[in-house]
């Protein structure tokens, strides 16, 4: 009897001592809530820096086009050649339109003689209106004559309509040209363009006026300063960007036409909404960042991003200023966790 009542008595303690253990085991299998840092969204007016590359090309350029047809008599620059302005390039052979506006001149002069004459007669009675009319309108049509043949004759000379270069040279002296032939190119060096293309999203910062610092490769690291002088009213559907034309102040000698050149461009400050580019997250499904909760849930949340700015982001769409988003710790993190705070930092 007694030794049953001891083995009842162990198996008491063993059971005891089994249901003790298992509240323990049962609390070490919850899971602990994981730990993150965050950041707060702010609102802050960032400026920013960006270089685009583009090419130097001459603010003035034009092509000499024959308004006459003849033989080349004056040809005499070459590529290269600095002209200045007012000096004579091209001089086509003038010898028939100079017969030809003599006899103008003297047609005019009958006519006028004619006219004259008819004057007095009319005056007499002698003739009769009609005639008076006709003999001015043969003046009129002399005097357009001689006119025409005027400007035509002076259209056998090309000048320089300012100083600069000879760029192109495309025919000789004694060559035949037919009217609207294309003979020689001149080029304004003293002043020099950049032109380069801007992002649509970068384009509300810039103005014209706006100082921007110009490198040339060929120049090595020497900075050329110059000012945005216009920027186009459009932008390409494709690309989504828009053209900015840059003058620069005082080019060296060395600078050319055609030169790739590299454009520093200072964005004005705009007030933007920003968080730490750490925070940003991509999928499959886009751009998506874990935004708490008050009760410090993440829940997964579809935002737009803007302009990258170093380390931090800008955000146009999916977030309000103050909020609170995950920036670091997101190994086993989902959508709906419960989570602790490590930390916070500023973006």
């Amino acid at each position: 009897m007694k030794a049953a009542l001891l083995f009842t008595t162990a198996l008491f303690l063993l059971s005891a001592c089994g249901n003790s253990e298992a509240p323990t085991d049962k609390k070490e299998s919850q899971p602990r809530p994981l730990q993150v840092e965050t950041a707060t969204v702010l609102r802050q007016s960032l400026g920013q820096q960006l270089t685009r590359t583009g090419s130097l090309r001459a603010e003035q350029e034009v092509k000499l086009i024959t308004e006459e047809e003849g033989r080349i008599a004056q040809l005499p620059f070459h590529e290269g050649d600095r002209v200045e302005q007012g000096r004579l390039l091209v001089q086509l052979d003038d010898t028939r339109l100079r017969a030809e506006l003599k006899k103008a001149t003297a047609t005019r002069k009958q006519a006028q003689l004619d006219l004259q004459r008819v004057v007095r007669l009319q005056q007499k009675k002698l003739i009769a209106e009609d005639e008076l009319a006709r003999a001015r309108t043969a003046l009129d049509v002399a005097r357009a004559e001689e006119d025409l043949l005027t400007i035509r004759l002076a259209n056998t000379r090309i000048e320089a309509p300012f100083a600069g270069v000879i760029s192109r040279r495309l025919a000789e002296p004694g060559d035949t040209v037919a009217r609207f032939t294309h003979l020689l190119t001149l080029t304004a060096t003293d002043t020099l363009l950049a032109e380069v293309a801007v992002s649509e999203l970068h384009l509300p910062g810039l103005a014209v006026g706006d100082t921007v610092t110009v490198k040339l490769d060929a120049l090595g690291d020497l900075g050329l300063a110059g000012n945005i002088l216009r920027i186009h009213p459009t932008v390409d559907p494709l690309t989504r960007q828009g053209i900015v034309e840059i003058r620069l102040d005082e080019p060296p000698p060395a600078a050319k036409p055609g030169q790739l050149c590299r454009v520093t461009l200072a964005l004005r400050p705009q007030p933007r909404l920003i968080i730490p580019f750490s925070a940003l997250r991509r999928d499959t499904q886009g751009e998506f960042v874990f935004r708490l909760d008050e009760e410090r849930y993440a829940r997964r949340t579809e935002v737009t991003s803007g302009q990258h700015l170093g380390e931090r982001v800008e955000i146009l769409d999916g977030l309000a200023e103050g909020e609170q988003v995950v920036s670091s710790g997101f190994l086993g993190l989902s959508h709906g966790m419960r989570v602790t705070l490590a930390g916070t930092t500023q973006p």
